[in-house]
């Protein structure tokens, strides 16, 4: 039997890490530099090399979302997937925090009054109470939508993250989004097409956490290995 080696967690990133850049030196992709810990981190996640190519960013989106996360600025997310995923002793350590609104009774009275999704109504409560806060949403094309039209209305928070997955009104929402990100100046992290999800929302989270953190390398976050 092959000796199993990499057994301990910091050495598994680090090393899971330079596979990932070896293959994308293979095929012959450059990342730019400040994007790459959020492309990384996402190929780290789900094993899938097209979102070195289907993850797009707004000029200086990676450089104000480090900033406004390092002030401890919030993170308001779709799903408590999502919410689970984002690093919580990072957070900590930046005096920031995150909060999704999705099984709050009002978001659920105030989707059944307005005829919308829970996502939709979630977003625009949680752009109430925190207006300038980063938006991560991995799963509603829904909550994109809403997004996009308090964006038309006023709104401007540090960050939009739009990645939902899924095949209704997914590629739509996130080009709507965009096309709103662009006008109103927000910077956005948008994965087109139709993949997406938690997962991907809450690891550009964390690619962002830890960067502003300094604690790209697992040892920073106290991993043994």
């Amino acid at each position: 039997m092959e000796q199993i080696r990499h057994t301990l967690p910091g050495d598994i990133e680090r090393t899971s890490m330079a596979i990932i850049r070896g293959e994308l030196s293979a095929r012959g992709i450059a990342l730019p530099p400040e994007a790459a810990p959020v492309v990384l981190r996402v190929i780290h996640t789900t094993a899938d090399f097209d979102y070195a190519d289907n993850l797009a960013f707004t000029p200086g989106a990676v450089e104000v979302g480090v900033a406004a996360l390092g002030r401890g600025t919030p993170i308001l997310t779709d799903t408590n997937m999502a919410l689970a995923g984002v690093s919580k002793p990072t957070l900590e350590r930046l005096g920031g925090a995150a909060h999704c609104f999705m099984a709050d009774p009002l978001v659920a009275q105030r989707a059944r009054t307005g005829g919308t999704t829970r996502a939709a109504a979630a977003v625009a409560y949680g752009a109430e109470r925190f207006p300038g806060a980063v938006f991560a949403v991995g799963n509603a094309p829904t909550a994109l939508l809403a997004l996009a039209d308090l964006l038309e209305g006023g709104l401007r928070p540090a960050l939009v993250i739009g990645v939902p997955v899924g095949f209704v009104n997914v590629v739509e929402s996130k080009r709507a989004l965009w096309a709103a990100c662009e006008r109103a100046g927000v910077p956005a992290i948008v994965a087109f097409g139709r993949k997406g999800g938690s997962n991907v929302a809450a690891a550009i989270c964390n690619a962002l956490l830890y960067t502003a953190a300094g604690a790209l390398d697992p040892a920073a976050r106290g991993w043994r290995g």
